[in-house]
């Protein structure tokens, strides 16, 4: 295919910039259709505006230690901690007896 350079505008600041024909022989590799809507600066931006956001969120490390509850299985009799409070009517199994019952 042909390539020839286009001048774009840039949708974030208005700038024109130009596609050159190795930008547009690379986009061809990767299999994008599009154009570019941004010039490199408003890219480069955006780019690192995104890696700030996710390096700002909570990472699953650092949530507070999930409370813990005690229960007597059901099945075997050993006490056991379970991650939720147990409820009158409803089994409560250790490790060992949740993976046979969850196996069965």
């Amino acid at each position: 295919m042909n390539f020839q350079a286009k001048t774009i505008p840039c949708c974030d600041c208005g700038t024109n910039f130009e596609f050159t024909v190795a930008e547009q022989e690379f986009y061809q590799s990767k299999g994008f259709v599009n154009n570019p809507k941004r010039c490199p600066a408003c890219r480069a931006t955006r780019k690192s505006d995104r890696t700030n956001s996710t390096a700002n969120t909570t990472s699953y490390n650092s949530y507070a230690p999930r409370q813990m509850y005690a229960a007597v299985c059901s099945d075997c009799g050993k006490t056991a901690q379970v991650p939720f409070e147990p409820r009158n009517g409803k089994p409560v199994y250790c490790s060992d007896c949740y993976r046979k019952v969850k196996a069965a």
